[in-house]
């Protein structure tokens, strides 16, 4: 007779089984998402090639250029005194088109299947990448190719940040979900480090390799999502994880200060769920006014407007601003640039493992707003005084800026796109995903227009725009951070003679 299998080793397998599959899932998106961001990036560092002073250079023999013209290897049309704005007419392009089709691509990710989705985006955003560097070989000076070509990229890559995170909340609860995201979230900044770095091999020779390189990547990723991404759990026969901790807590208030609004930490890394596989009826969509409804959505989506307008402000102008302020070549400044993402990975882990520690997202996000403002207005200052206090100011900047954008679009967004009130219902999390990005992608199309319009006026003009929208991203979530302080009042009164306990028992 056959003994059973013991009841330790059945869950050894079945956890092994299935936290390889969650890691794989972790890994895959973490790379598409990269490749997103790679594919982003090459314009920032290409901006000081487009115009330069070619005053340095030695003018080629039966060039029609006068002697006294320091434009003549300038790329036209960016070789005019209003390059600045023409330049920033072209980030606009793509960051309000990403913007736009934001709100509307949340809708569709709940609709479609994601496996289809991404690939087919990742295929037509690596085509159009590719398009922009194709301008180089084709020798294109037009700037409406420039332009549309923007556009068409700004609203495919639309189809990547709301399905990614879609993904990782099917396979993932909500145990310890701050740290693992804020590592996950990383992909931003490896995307911009790693575009930044191809970008910079080619940017003084054949600058359409620095958008054509990436472009073949992301397209190649894209097939390689179509064959290998897997949805659900379920899919494979993996449990489902469990996003809260059990029925009483479906029944509390959402509101009621004594809840955390949006985060109920759970013990251990995952729980699972051991309900028996049963079809159950699938959640309806939820609709973008319900989405709207629930608590914390607009506050959050607020705060990250200016927050990323902020962020992306230094995603595009950063090589500028050191080629022109410091002084290095194209290349020195797009790698220097690298430095800002380097901080930004460091700050997003921070953040998320802050959060889960105090189990307060937005506090966490409130005390880096306020950091922030101080440390951007010193590396303004004397952040060019030399090459060791350029890299440490951007590294401290990258991590203050970037943490609490980081933080707002992933965790904050799982844990809202699952939240109690919205009983089980994970159908919510794609569309949640898009309100909160798409209503910060307002402010990534902002930030690069308003610094390329004020930029002629001079960086320190720029630089307290910037700090401006950080310390009104900090005020949107004074509410909050509000909320959670009576939240952790509430725990202590329920854990007599203990002065640590901030999570719920």
């Amino acid at each position: 007779m056959r003994s059973s299998l013991a009841p330790g080793v059945w869950f050894l397998r079945t956890f092994s089984r299935d936290s390889w599959f969650r890691g794989f899932i972790l890994l895959l998106t973490f790379l598409i998402y990269t490749c997103y961001h790679m594919s982003r990036k090459p314009i920032s560092v290409v901006k000081s090639r487009l115009h330069q002073n070619c005053s340095e250079l030695i003018n080629p023999i039966n060039d029609t250029h006068s002697l006294n013209d320091t434009t003549w290897c300038s790329w036209s049309p960016f070789d005019k005194d209003d390059y600045n704005v023409l330049l920033g007419a072209v980030d606009n392009a793509f960051l309000v088109a990403y913007a736009i089709g934001m709100f509307i691509s949340g809708i569709f990710g709940e609709r479609l299947p994601l496996r289809y989705y991404l690939s087919a985006g990742m295929l037509l955003s690596g085509l159009f990448t590719s398009l922009l560097g194709l301008a180089y070989f084709w020798n294109i000076h037009m700037l409406w190719y420039f332009v549309l070509i923007q556009i068409c990229n700004g609203l495919v890559q639309t189809t990547g940040w709301p399905s990614v995170v879609a993904c990782v909340g099917n396979w993932f609860g909500k145990g310890k979900r701050g740290f693992i995201m804020g590592i996950w979230n990383s992909h931003t900044s490896v995307g911009n480090i790693i575009g930044s770095l191809i970008a910079g091999v080619w940017v003084n020779s054949d600058w359409g390799l620095s958008f054509i390189v990436p472009g073949i990547i992301t397209a190649a990723m894209g097939i390689f999502t179509f064959f290998f991404l897997i949805e659900y759990p379920e899919d494979v026969d993996c449990s489902p994880p469990q996003h809260h901790g059990g029925p009483s807590e479906n029944q509390d208030n959402p509101e009621d200060p004594g809840n955390s609004t949006y985060q109920h930490r759970e013990s251990g890394v995952e729980a699972v769920a051991t309900c028996p596989k049963e079809p159950v009826p699938e959640p309806a969509a939820i609709s973008f006014l319900g989405a709207l409804k629930i608590p914390g959505v607009i506050e959050f989506s607020l705060c990250l407007l200016f927050a990323k307008l902020v962020s992306y402000t230094f995603l595009y102008w950063l090589p500028l601003y050191i080629f022109n302020v410091a002084h290095f070549d194209a290349k020195e400044a797009g790698d220097l640039s690298t430095l800002f993402d380097v901080g930004g990975i460091i700050g997003g882990i921070l953040a998320g493992l802050i959060s889960d520690y105090i189990n307060g997202r937005a506090t966490t996000c409130c005390v880096m707003l306020i950091l922030a403002a101080p440390v951007m207005f010193l590396y303004n200052s004397v952040g060019q005084n030399g090459i060791t206090s350029s890299i440490v100011m951007l590294i401290i900047c990258g991590a203050l800026v970037n943490g609490p954008y980081a933080l707002i679009t992933t965790a904050v967004s799982a844990d809202l796109g699952t939240h109690q009130s919205l009983r089980g219902n994970a159908k919510a999390l794609s569309t949640v995903t898009a309100i909160i990005d798409g209503t910060g992608s307002i402010g990534a199309a902002l930030g690069p227009l308003l610094a390329g319009l004020i930029s002629p006026t001079g960086w320190n003009n720029v630089f307290y725009m910037l700090i401006a929208a950080d310390i009104l991203a900090c005020l949107l979530l004074c509410r909050l951070v509000y909320k959670e302080i009576l939240a952790w009042k509430a725990a202590l009164s329920r854990v007599p003679g203990s002065s640590l306990a901030l999570t719920h028992p």
